[in-house]
């Protein structure tokens, strides 16, 4: 009874620990969110008197005026074709070389797999020259697709280990029946693989969607014409014009982290199913 118990009171107070800990972790991650949301409500003498209280009067024109601007909508709708082209680009080419890595044998796999996670190691900025002087060649600067194949290119790490790891742990049995039955690598990939996959393929485009949605130091560098700014950009522009009325650029910060917010409680459960399919066997 001593040890039941016991048991009893240790599991209750690690799932207080959790809850305390989980509170802690979202008040942190919600508050500056809050508050920025909220500071674009009000005016700036009341953002400066007050930053983190209600507002003492509503402005609902600092969003309705950015809402129905063409700067915003531009923007926006920048973000969305570069967003959209590199996921679709990194869910093509990673599935296809994960799915081989998973389940082709052939000579220089386990290099060349390797290779590709060395990705991981170098972020975008420590190769900006070259990229630069590569795009240039190629003739894609200030085009959407000199800001995609980049981003394409540095995600692939990341994209191809998710992809590999949970084509692994899809069912052996499953892969030997269909090639029984005279099903070749294209056609399980495409008919069975793929659509088993839904969890990691709402991962890694979440995560392609987020860190292309988010990218900063690429369109700085390769666009140099204003109506093909994303939003990143386009916040950089909109201070400078707004700087001394910080109500305005954070109610036009508020208003381009929203759809990176919808999209992920949207797709919360297929991105935990993801990362956590390969965890066991690799």
């Amino acid at each position: 009874m001593t040890d039941i118990s016991s048991s009893i009171r240790v599991s209750a107070s690690t799932r207080i620990y959790l809850y305390v800990s989980l509170s802690l972790i979202a008040t942190i991650v919600l508050v500056p969110l809050l508050t920025t949301a909220l500071g674009g409500f009000k005016t700036l003498g009341d953002l400066r008197t007050n930053p983190f209280g209600l507002p003492t009067e509503w402005q609902w024109a600092n969003y309705t005026d950015i809402l129905f601007g063409e700067r915003y909508w531009l923007q926006i709708g920048n973000s969305l074709v570069i967003a959209a082209l590199t996921v679709l680009l990194t869910l093509i080419v990673s599935s296809m070389a994960a799915f081989a890595f998973a389940h082709v044998r052939f000579f220089g796999s386990s290099f060349l797999l390797n290779y590709f996670l060395l990705g991981l190691m170098f972020p975008a900025a420590t190769a900006i020259l070259p990229l630069f002087i590569r795009i240039r060649d190629l003739g894609l600067l200030n085009t959407y697709w000199g800001v995609v194949l980049p981003q394409v290119a540095f995600g692939l790490g990341m994209s191809i280990l998710l992809f590999r790891n949970y084509f692994r742990n899809l069912p052996e049995e499953l892969f030997q029946a269909a090639f029984v039955d005279g099903c070749g690598y294209l056609r399980f990939f495409w008919h069975i693989s793929l659509p088993l996959s839904r969890p990691i393929v709402a991962t890694v485009s979440i995560i392609s969607f987020v860190g292309s949605w988010n990218s900063y130091i690429l369109p700085l560098i390769m666009l140099n014409s204003e109506s093909k700014y994303p939003w990143p950009l386009g916040i950089m522009v909109y201070r400078g014009e707004y700087g001394t009325e910080w109500q305005l650029v954070l109610a036009f910060i508020t208003l381009t982290i929203l759809p990176t917010i919808i999209v992920f409680f949207a797709a919360q459960r297929h991105i935990i199913a993801g990362l956590t399919a390969g965890a066991v066997k690799s």
